[in-house]
């Protein structure tokens, strides 16, 4: 688990985080292939999705073995916003985020969110619905501003959950960057997408219908991403 480099600050671009964090998970990625060939790497440095695009291309692993840790984060929060929204349990409610782990670039995914298996939409309005997604969108930037650096006890709840599926082969559905190779309609990029974690890592990637609305946003979150990438062009050379 690789969570090297600095924190987030309160406004702190991610951009301007590439710079610093690039050349630390580099190194520490090529270290941990060093000492642990068979290794599976879970990438939580920030900016997630590119930090892990990083590993990958700076280690050459196998892409089900890099796997980015923010959709799980991103949606744990998403259930919690829903569950004080409905005023019932996160454990009852089921919910995902796709998309960069941003505030802008996150998608949560409300028209698939349910409560024991019933549309949230039969509870929510709209309104209701699109203030949630808001919140969980500005969820980290909320927890930098009161903090004062990164949140540190949801993301640690959130890595040893994906942990725990690898190491005890579980095979959990969990929203995770992964790199795509046709998926979505993207291609050469790690991205949030709802991934089967098991003892091999990302062992599958699952296709969810995604509506026209839908696949827009992941269309410009990709954009988004891929722009950031273009940061690392200088350190993979």
């Amino acid at each position: 688990v690789i969570t090297s480099g600095i924190p987030r600050k309160p406004g702190m671009t991610r951009e301007e985080l590439i710079g610093i964090n690039a050349g630390i998970v580099k190194t520490v990625a090529e270290n941990v292939l060093k000492y642990s060939p068979d290794t599976i790497i879970v990438v939580v440095s920030n900016p997630m999705d590119t930090m892990t695009y990083l590993a990958l291309k700076s280690t050459g692993l196998p892409k089900n073995r890099i796997i980015g840790m923010g959709g799980a984060l991103d949606s744990s929060r998403f259930r919690t916003y829903l569950s004080l929204a409905l005023d019932k349990p996160a454990n009852d409610i089921s919910a995902m985020v796709i998309g960069g782990h941003g505030d802008t670039t996150m998608i949560p995914l409300t028209r698939l969110a349910s409560y024991n298996g019933i549309p949230v939409s039969q509870f929510l309005s709209e309104e209701e619905l699109q203030k949630v997604a808001a919140d969980t969108m500005v969820g980290g930037a909320t927890l930098t501003g009161l903090l004062g650096t990164s949140a540190w006890y949801a993301p640690g709840a959130s890595v040893a959950f994906l942990v725990d599926s690898i190491l005890n082969d579980q095979k959990k559905m969990i929203a995770c960057s992964a790199f795509v190779e046709g998926e979505y309609g993207q291609n050469d990029i790690c991205i949030g997408v709802p991934c089967i974690i098991g003892k091999n890592g990302v062992e599958e990637i699952l296709d969810i219908k995604l509506n026209d609305a839908e696949k827009a946003l992941f269309t410009k979150s990709a954009d988004a991403v891929r722009q950031m990438n273009d940061a690392l062009k200088s350190i993979l050379v």
